[in-house]
């Protein structure tokens, strides 16, 4: 059964007020973004499997521990989980990164794919797909299917701010796909936007409108 996890870090949630503040400029917006993606790119990583090996230090021989397992995939859904890639690569710089092209339909508020590329060997990594914002979870859920047609193994989810309704339907869709936020919100409104959530992520990241 698919799992939430809410990161209720200090710094996380400091660096998220900041975010949701509508005062806060585009490139802070940006750099806030990148910071709390590094921050919860350490949580979500914190049950990577080790293995012993012995390296040699200048003073002895010792055993130590590296990583080891699956080797991890990053696939950012355009355009708004692009801000968050780099924040993640700081700490997992062997990644590999694809993409998903989703955008939502005005009116129906379905998602429209309109591009996909992927490592080739997806199904050998540990996949995380990234958005900003789980809202109808539409998009979120589109992705991970995509993904798993390609024959991805082993997905996780990592937003920002969630919605209920976005948790639910990922949930219901992909019972095996563990979902990482550092908040869920109250609720969804008429226009599919995160109640109090951040507003569009993609807009303000990128400074368009």
């Amino acid at each position: 059964m698919s799992k939430l996890y809410v990161f209720d870090h200090p710094l996380i949630q400091h660096k998220l007020t900041y975010i949701r503040d509508k005062n806060t400029g585009t490139k802070e917006f940006r750099e806030l973004v990148d910071e709390v993606a590094t921050l919860m790119a350490y949580e979500i990583t914190r049950n990577l499997p080790l293995e012993e090996v012995t390296i040699e230090t200048p003073v002895s021989l010792a055993k130590t521990k590296v990583v080891s397992g699956k080797k991890i995939g990053l696939v950012p859904i355009l355009r708004a989980g692009l801000g968050m890639v780099d924040g993640i690569l700081k700490i997992i710089p062997a990644a590999k990164v694809g993409h998903v092209g989703l955008y939502r339909d005005p009116e129906t508020l379905k998602p429209v794919e309109y591009y996909l590329k992927l490592p080739s060997d997806i199904a050998e990594r540990d996949l995380i797909v990234i958005d900003p914002m789980l809202a109808t979870g539409g998009s979120a859920s589109a992705a991970i299917q995509l993904l798993k047609e390609k024959g991805a193994q082993n997905i996780k989810l990592m937003c920002l701010i969630a919605a209920p309704e976005g948790i639910n339907q990922v949930q219901q869709d992909h019972d095996d796909v563990d979902i990482y936020v550092a908040a869920v919100d109250e609720k969804l409104n008429d226009h599919g936007y995160i109640v109090p959530g951040l507003g569009d992520a993609g807009d303000r990241l990128f400074g368009t409108k």
